[in-house]
């Protein structure tokens, strides 16, 4: 019998665990929602404006035009978002408070939201 010579050396094998194949689920972007304030007349232009400056940062011009079209059309949306923020929106137009400005004021403006389109 011939001699063999064995390698007693181990040799190891590198076992890398295969990754499942995930699909790519992009998350779907909540609706929007339209903060809509409507018109009343116990509330002056100034109030308005600053109101949608103080609740949206919006710029005097743009709540100028915004106290314009709401006067003329009865309503008009002053932010765009998600529902829980508009809710929000819509409640902190609510509690704002009275037009210190106009002595027939019992309160503040009237706001809804609405589904955006």
């Amino acid at each position: 019998m011939e001699n063999e010579k064995t390698n007693n050396a181990s040799s190891s094998t590198v076992v890398t665990p295969k990754r499942k194949a995930v699909a790519s689920k992009k998350p779907t972007p909540l609706p929007l929602f339209h903060v809509v304030l409507l018109d009343d007349n116990d509330h002056s232009v100034e109030y308005v404006v600053e109101m949608l400056k103080v609740l949206f940062a919006h710029p005097t011009e743009k709540g100028v035009d915004m106290a314009k079209t709401v006067d003329q059309q009865g309503r008009v949306i002053v932010f765009t978002t998600h529902k829980e923020l508009a809710e929000l929106k819509r409640d902190q137009i609510h509690s704002y408070g009275a037009d210190q400005a106009v002595p027939t004021c019992k309160g503040s403006m009237s706001s809804i939201i609405q589904p955006a389109e």
